[in-house]
């Protein structure tokens, strides 16, 4: 089961196209290929005149391809309803709800800590409506990952993240500091109250895609190669147990003797 989310994977999914196209189910996490026969789609135009100008909202529903999941998934946009020349159609995306699931967290075949899924979680639910909310928790699911998987406690986030410096590679550690440089966007208010830095939907998105990276690198496989070890250890154990049985068993007379 892969519990890392595809590159370029979008938090949200709506087919726009006839031909079938790579996915992964949020529920069972299994990468699968969406056909036209697992998706329903509808677009409602907004006929009443209102302030906001022409409206529409576009939405999806998706049937998980695999056998043992074939649960539902339900997204909607509200989107600019673009009047063309010679035609109209879908134009900027305004807000986006996740209906089914409530948010694109994954799950992790892993030992992880319930506070720090609790953050990422809580950091994919409120991705669209607070993205810069959505950026904190993900600095704070870091720190709590880099304290109880590195065993790392400092005064700061930032002083925690230079003794990982020499224990992870080069460009995971820019990206480590990178959240916490956006994270802290949405932590503390800037010392000049009249700078306002925004953190979008999809800039949030990356920080938790790293957050996903980090659970599967640092817990998903370290504790999968553990239960392999241990897998063998185990074998030799029982495999030497049959060969003192038999050693301690008299043989079998033949017949005759």
């Amino acid at each position: 089961m892969s519990s890392v989310r595809p590159e370029g994977a979008p938090h949200t999914f709506i087919w726009d196209s006839s031909r079938p196209v790579p996915w992964t189910c949020p529920y069972c996490n299994r990468p699968t290929t969406v056909t036209a026969s697992d998706v329903e789609t509808f677009l409602h135009v907004k006929g009443l005149s209102s302030s906001e100008g022409s409206r529409c909202v576009q939405g999806s529903l998706v049937v998980c391809p695999n056998t043992e999941c074939k649960r539902t998934t339900l997204t909607l946009l509200l989107r600019d309803w673009v009047q063309g020349y010679s035609s109209n159609y879908p134009g900027q995306v305004l807000e986006v709800w996740q209906l089914m699931p409530d948010s694109a967290a994954l799950s992790f075949d892993a030992d992880v800590p319930a506070a720090i899924i609790d953050d990422y979680e809580e950091a994919c639910r409120i991705l669209n409506p607070s993205p810069k909310a959505s950026a904190a928790l993900a600095r704070r699911c870091l720190q709590g990952m880099i304290r109880h998987f590195w065993a790392i406690t400092r005064p700061t986030l930032k002083a925690e993240i230079e003794a990982l410096k020499d224990k992870v590679d080069g460009p995971t550690w820019t990206a480590i500091d990178a959240v916490r440089s956006v994270g802290n966007i949405g932590a503390h208010m800037e010392k000049d109250v009249n700078i306002i830095i925004d953190v979008e939907p999809d800039e949030a998105l990356k920080l938790i895609g790293l957050i996903e990276l980090l659970i599967h690198e640092w817990y998903v496989r370290s504790q999968d190669g553990l239960r392999r070890v241990q897998d063998v250890i185990d074998l030799a154990k029982d495999k030497k147990a049959l060969r003192e049985q038999g050693e301690s068993t008299p043989p079998t007379p033949h017949l005759g003797e």
